[in-house]
């Protein structure tokens, strides 16, 4: 290989290893923070046992204690950490690429606002196949009865018990169809919005993109989850509800289609909606810490 190639293949494989380093960083940071907001969305999106997300939290707190509200942490500790490094390693590799093809064609790198959708879909997409069976043991996990008649004793044993009831993609990889669709959508506004923020301070106040503050970064990274969940919610309600569905005769929802049909039917236009309130509640913190973690991190590797 030509000396020349080769030290271009070498910074690549940096940059590569240096935006999964900063993602799993922003990863870790988006599970503590955003766990306990994320068991009560689910049990008010899988069940109609509470009146509100206040209810749902007092009656976790008062039933199950406060170790309660980081039930199957583990998983996605480990699993979200792994998926905010892919997610963010695709999304730069990605934007490289198309920088590379718009210089080539048009001899300028800088991207269209479509582009940032287009490499946050991709993002997305690839981070599906690690999202759609983690989000499922940890809702498995998280809607379980409590005490004496749960049905699984840890992560593991969840993963057996699915793939044994259904196998491995009926199975542990219930839900992947609208997983896609809702990481595309997801993760195309997320990365659009942050990147349309970050350009517009840094065009409005002529610095350049290092140079603005750790504050901003976290507030533009706030709002990038809040718009996140705004465009994809209602798929991520259905993804919910067939991933805590029943195996069998007693399976309520065939597919897809299917569950937003009965969805429709039921439970009208806010049967798509329910838990957004804790969602956004909890949105903003994560997604500001994910962004402000992975920034920083990024800067000090250089």
């Amino acid at each position: 290989m030509e000396p020349e190639i080769l030290e271009h293949h070498d910074e690549g494989a940096l940059r590569m290893i240096k935006d999964l380093g900063a993602g799993a960083a922003g990863g870790i940071a988006q599970v503590l923070l955003g766990q306990p907001f994320d068991i009560v969305k689910v049990r008010l999106q899988t069940t109609t046992n509470y009146s509100s997300a206040l209810d749902c939290a007092s009656q976790i707190l008062k039933k199950e204690g406060p170790f309660a509200f980081y039930k199957g942490t583990l998983t996605p500790l480990i699993g979200i950490g792994a998926c905010v490094s892919v997610q963010f390693g695709a999304f730069h590799e990605a934007r490289r690429r198309l920088e590379d093809l718009n210089h080539k064609k048009y001899a300028d790198s800088t991207l269209g606002y479509g582009q940032y959708y287009m490499a946050g879909g991709f993002a997305g997409i690839t981070n599906s196949f690690l999202s759609g069976p983690i989000e499922h043991v940890r809702i498995r996990l998280q809607t379980q009865p409590h005490g004496a008649d749960r049905l699984y004793t840890g992560p593991l044993d969840c993963i057996r018990k699915l793939v044994n009831q259904g196998g491995f993609w009926k199975g542990l990889y219930r839900g992947q169809a609208v997983t896609y669709l809702r990481e595309i959508q997801a993760y195309g506004v997320w990365f659009l919005t942050f990147e349309f923020l970050m350009n517009q301070d840094a065009k409005r106040n002529n610095v350049k993109r290092e140079d603005i503050s750790s504050l901003k970064v976290a507030t533009y990274g706030g709002l990038a989850g809040e718009a996140l969940w705004l465009s994809s919610y209602p798929l991520d309600v259905v993804k919910s509800k067939m991933q805590c569905d029943s195996f069998g005769a007693t399976q309520q929802f065939s597919s897809m289609r299917d569950c937003f049909k009965k969805v429709w039917a039921t439970e009208g236009m806010m049967g798509f909606w329910k838990g957004l309130g804790p969602t956004l509640l909890r949105a903003m913190p994560v997604s500001a810490g994910t962004f402000a973690v992975v920034e920083l991190t990024m800067r000090a590797l250089g």
